[in-house]
């Protein structure tokens, strides 16, 4: 395992220039049929990415109160995508649509 690390053909991939990487990107996004695809190392980093594109500066992020994005990643949602984040009890991890409506109802009123 020394020897192979130590021999690894390396780049940059910030500049598209580590082949290993590049050639995992291409594999993944064919195999899911999709133009291209980004390796991210963490887990986190996936998720600040995801609510970062899925919602705008102000959005209510509603997740059940145990989630790992409320325990551990409570700040990043703010900080990294600019959301307020609710924590709220859940039944076995999972909410009810009633507890999400309302929740989610200061932040929807007059919206468009």
């Amino acid at each position: 395992m020394r020897r192979a690390i130590a021999e690894a053909s390396v780049g940059d991939e910030q500049k598209r220039e580590d082949p290993s990487v590049n050639a995992l990107q291409d594999r993944v996004a064919a195999l899911l049929g999709h133009e291209a695809a980004i390796f991210v190392p963490t887990a986190t980093m996936a998720n600040q990415i995801a609510l970062k594109l899925h919602s705008r500066p102000g959005d209510v992020l509603i997740a059940e109160q145990h989630a790992h994005v409320v325990i551990y990643e409570y700040g990043g949602a703010a900080a990294h995508a600019g959301l307020m984040t609710v924590g709220l009890p859940g039944d076995r991890g999972r909410l009810s649509p009633e507890q999400i409506q309302r929740a989610a109802e200061p932040s929807s009123k007059g919206a468009d």
